[in-house]
């Protein structure tokens, strides 16, 4: 499809080295322009990254550069990247620039909305202080979400990051019909096709937005696909007044993209080969997730840690942004406990008394602190045995044990592969079954019996 040119071209492309276009103007185009070409009715979108001189400018290309050649006639957009927003948008899987990836016709626009908006006012921001539910009991007990906050969910490849992400998007489809938008920051073709059909088969894309960059596509697309998705969600919570949902799989891979794109530019690498502007990449797509008086975006962000490393720069720039940290752990993973969360090493910023309440955040507590001391425990019992331990350890090992297996829980989206029917319980019955754990009303009950199930009522 060819885009309106509105008159001459404002140059031509003097070189071309791979996604990186480097563009000979008759005058100087601001940063972040949006200029393009096309050939043979292929569009060809272009963001202006860099000045060389008084001539050129450094494009990166959101699209194969197969077709481009010296000479080529640039235009200009006369404005950033902008995407097509409707309420028709929900349901669709698009890709960075608004067009469809899942078959079906163009989204009919009723208002173009720039990528690179720049964050809200303070004034125009809410502090909410309140927590989002989500039916899983290890999350909403140890390391609630904060409605309208950011959640990170940490852990290396193959601990389950992806499965939360699909377990959220149902949940705040079921529990409080809200919509979810999710990003694909880098996905995996074979991954994202079927993230697609399985979102579909669990009844949720009605209610759902999907944008995917894909791994085989430039890092310009996957450095901006999360920007993309983020138009979406404000648009969602501003004129639609949704409850949004925004999820990220993962933002590593975003951090890794704008890696690429500072090598390319030329620019001298830092700390451990990131590129010099890190913190205000993160610090650009973290501070437009807010909250409004118009709703509120409550973002999940799957993040990838490199060699299980959390003192890595890109995790700790990451780290300062969020209100719940959610470590998944291939410990608990590998002793059959999912989702994998390791209850001792998340937490979240409402993790208070005055927010939750008296009663969560005392049986909260409780159980941090029983299995805690059944880890410092466990060392001891792997050399002497049960019988060396007190009364009251061996106790608080056998109540720990329980809550292990209690905290684990087969989710929605897993239940055609597990063959066991997804369980969400809710904040009121999960307090009164860990509290039946911390006295002893649950002693007479099997480890067995607590584990991947919803309710020990059920």
């Amino acid at each position: 499809m060819k885009r309106e040119t509105g008159g001459s071209p404002i140059g031509h492309i003097h070189e071309v080295h791979g996604p990186v276009v480097d563009v000979s103007c008759r005058w100087m185009p601001p940063q972040h322009r949006n200029l393009f070409t096309y050939n043979r009715d292929c569009l060809y979108n272009f963001e202006v990254y860099r000045q060389l001189d008084e001539k050129k400018v450094r494009v990166i290309t959101l699209n194969p550069t197969a077709g481009l050649h010296r000479g080529q006639p640039v235009y200009d957009s006369g404005g950033q990247l902008r995407v097509p927003v409707s309420p028709g948008c929900l349901g669709r899987l698009v890709n960075v620039s608004g067009a469809p990836l899942d078959g079906g016709d163009e989204l009919e626009a009723v208002d173009f909305r720039d990528l690179l908006r720049p964050s809200h006012q303070l004034h125009e921001m809410v502090h909410v202080q309140e927590m989002l539910p989500t039916g899983i009991k290890v999350i909403d007990l140890l390391c609630p979400f904060v409605r309208g906050g950011k959640t990170g969910l940490f852990g290396g490849a193959g601990v389950g990051k992806t499965v939360l992400i699909m377990e959220f998007m149902h949940s705040v489809v079921t529990l409080h019909q809200g919509v979810s938008v999710f990003a694909g920051v880098g996905e995996r073709i074979r991954e994202g096709h079927e993230l697609w059909h399985e979102m579909r088969a669990a009844g949720v894309m009605p209610r759902s937005l999907m944008v995917f960059g894909q791994m085989d596509e430039s890092p310009g697309v996957r450095f901006r696909v999360g920007m993309t998705a983020l138009t979406y969600a404000e648009y969602l919570r501003d004129t639609l007044g949704e409850e949004v949902m925004f999820l990220v799989d993962n933002v590593f891979r975003y951090v890794q993209a704008g890696s690429e794109i500072s090598g390319m530019l030329g620019r001298m690498p830092a700390t451990m080969g990131y590129q010099p502007t890190l913190l205000s990449d993160v610090s650009e797509l973290m501070d437009r997730i807010c909250s409004t008086a118009r709703g509120a975006i409550t973002a999940v962000l799957a993040i990838y840690v490199p060699a299980d490393d959390m003192t890595d720069p890109a995790i700790v720039a990451i780290q300062t942004h969020l209100d719940t940290r959610v470590a998944l752990s291939r410990g608990q993973a590998g002793q059959g406990f999912y989702p994998a969360v390791d209850p001792l090493n998340s937490g979240s910023r409402i993790m208070d008394r005055n927010i939750l309440g008296d009663r969560h955040y005392t049986i909260a507590e409780g159980v941090r602190e029983s299995l805690s001391r059944y880890k410092e425990l466990e060392e001891i019992i792997t050399m002497l045995g049960m019988e060396e331990l007190s009364p009251a350890d061996r106790r608080i090992v056998l109540r720990a044990r329980k809550l292990q297996r209690y905290l684990t829980q087969p989710l929605h989206v897993t239940a055609q592969h597990i063959g066991i029917s997804g369980q969400s319980v809710p904040l009121d019955v999960l307090l009164k079954d860990c509290d039946g754990f911390l006295t002893g009303r649950h002693d007479d009950v099997s480890e067995s019996a607590c584990y991947m199930r919803g309710a020990m009522e059920n």
